[in-house]
């Protein structure tokens, strides 16, 4: 098991030592009391063969005991669940806090769907590794290891003949283990492509039903589906004739057991076979081949979780964003000073680029598609570092300011508004409790949008999905959220791209109004030529002025 796993789990047990340890006292209570009923049973079959009464108290005592084997079985699986419930919070919640440490360059390179796949499917196949796995595979182990000592001393003989059968037994698991871990890898990676696939779909759907793409949708998702398909079949083959080759070996021990005790009066005392101890053997073979198969039928469950693990941890090994001492930023002066930057080392998009914007002015960056405008922001934004040069804002490097603080310095607008889960109100507050009632509303009464949150449903309380918002208001929901907090600066990334004349009218005036006082840099042409105001700030020709 990887490091970080291994952490995570001595995490785990620290935090509950107490359930850690009735777990375990619950399993060694099951493995004594699987042994004590055969036993019972022993004396109960010799006494009815030697025409002896069996006493009422000692049948009762045969009943008793199989009903705390059984109460204590299901004991162990509530314990193990909720132990594998408490990995599972442990793991995703490490998870989570990786994924808020996680460069940018992350969710560009690597689709939402496998980032999901890793948080629900492997995480949850962890689960089923310590609920279903490996404790149940050492409990298991620990009945085989009483039973098979029990034999012994009941059967010299049987015992011998069942060390000489568990080599051959261990030797085929591991071979099937090893297949089955391969096939369960690629139906991971597979089950990865299908939730990225689907999504996907669902959010380019007109475009989907507009180039009348369907066909092709479909069959690439039918290639992902059937990679998935292919590796379960090796999967559940290999699972499908585990189970029967144990109960065929189990049959073969008892019958040659039987065989080998009729050959005479030798093999007779070397198998240790009376009546009673023969249904007493009989019972423990069937229960030291039944938690070997269960070991068996908990291969796959290891396996998927092994495979689950391997991806979890490329996840957790992943690069993270750089941490610094948080700076704090002296005015809004912005200055990029021959910065270059690639997402790809072999396609360089900024190339000491140089150019400053003094507090309060108002600047358009313009240039042709892909000359990295949109990379100015997020630079400025602190999601990327340059890989030469230095970003500033205030004389501070952009990734220095405090992330909680970022809010109150930059306020960025995008070409299209996300909405997030929740109210219309958690729309613009972000889920802040830092903005009242009260700050919420004085910033909806100034984008204009006031009077139509009253007219919902439940006013500001109205889930988002319930609000019936247009283009242009979802833009001005937009303005709305970056203002709130009031920034000193307001980054604009062609807000007006996708509204009709009357509409950028109505956004534009509001952007003059929260434009007021403040350091504004926006990409758009058409807001520059609109507003008239500001310099132009040419990308991709390295120096600007």
């Amino acid at each position: 098991m990887n490091n970080n796993m291994v952490s995570i789990l001595r995490k785990l047990m620290k935090n509950s030592e107490k359930t850690v340890a009735v777990t375990l006292l619950v399993i060694v209570a099951s493995v004594i009391m699987t042994l004590i009923p055969p036993l019972i049973l022993e004396k109960i079959v010799n006494r009815l063969t030697g025409n002896e009464l069996v006493a009422l108290s000692v049948a009762f005592a045969y009943l008793g005991m199989l009903a705390v084997s059984n109460i204590l079985e299901s004991l162990q699986n509530v314990m193990l669940t909720v132990m594998g419930q408490k990995l599972t919070h442990s793991v995703r919640s490490e998870m989570c806090g990786k994924l808020s440490r996680m460069n940018a360059g992350y969710f560009t390179k690597v689709e939402s769907g496998k980032i999901t796949s890793r948080f629900v499917n492997d995480v949850d196949a962890v689960d089923s590794l310590f609920s279903d796995g490996i404790v149940g595979m050492f409990a298991n182990a620990c009945k085989v290891v009483g039973i098979l000592g029990v034999i012994f001393i009941k059967s010299l003989g049987l015992g011998l003949l069942l060390l000489c059968i568990m080599p051959c037994l261990f030797l085929m698991t591991r071979y099937i283990q090893k297949r089955m871990l391969k096939a369960q890898m690629a139906n991971r990676s597979a089950i990865g492509k299908v939730n990225n696939h689907v999504p996907e779909t669902i959010r380019n759907m007109r475009s989907i039903r507009t180039f009348s793409i369907q066909k092709y949708m479909e069959e690439k998702y039918d290639v992902y589906i059937e990679e998935s398909y292919r590796a379960l079949e090796k999967t559940n083959f290999y699972n499908s004739i585990y189970s029967p080759i144990v109960v065929c070996i189990s049959s073969c021990v008892i019958a040659v057991m039987m065989v080998c005790s009729s050959l005479g009066s030798d093999m007779q005392q070397f198998f240790g076979i009376t009546v009673g101890s023969a249904v007493a053997i009989i019972a423990y073979v069937g229960k030291v081949f039944h938690p070997i198969e269960s070991i068996g039928m908990e291969i796959q469950n290891i396996q998927t979780a092994i495979a689950g693990i391997k991806r979890i941890d490329e996840f957790l090994e992943e690069e993270e964003a750089p941490r610094y001492e948080e700076e704090e930023a002296q005015g809004t002066d912005v200055e990029f000073r021959q910065v270059s930057f690639a997402y790809d080392p072999e396609h360089s998009v900024l190339d000491h680029l140089s150019f400053t914007v003094k507090e309060g002015e108002n600047v358009t960056l313009v240039g042709r598609t892909g000359a990295g405008k949109s990379t100015v922001f997020r630079l400025l934004l602190g999601l990327y570092e340059p890989q030469e040069g230095t970003v500033t804002i205030g004389g501070v490097d952009a990734g220095r300011i405090s992330g909680a603080k970022r809010r109150y310095f930059l306020g960025y607008v995008e070409q299209q508004f996300h909405p997030c889960m929740g109210t219309v109100e958690d729309q613009i507050t972000l889920a802040d409790p830092a903005f009242g009632r009260e700050a919420v509303e004085e910033t909806a009464r100034m984008v204009g949008l006031h009077e139509k949150i009253l007219a919902l449903p439940h006013g500001y309380e109205t889930p988002m999905e319930h609000a019936d918002f247009s283009q242009g208001e979802l833009q001005l929901l937009s303005i709305a959220r970056a203002v709130v907090a009031k920034p000193k600066i307001m980054l604009l990334d062609e807000i007006t791209a996708n509204l009709d004349s009357v509409t950028e009218a109505r956004v534009l005036e509001v952007l003059k109004k929260a434009s007021e006082g403040r350091t504004v840099i926006s990409i758009s042409h058409r807001i520059h030529e609109k507003m008239q105001q500001g310099r132009l700030i040419t990308i991709g020709e390295g120096k600007a002025g």
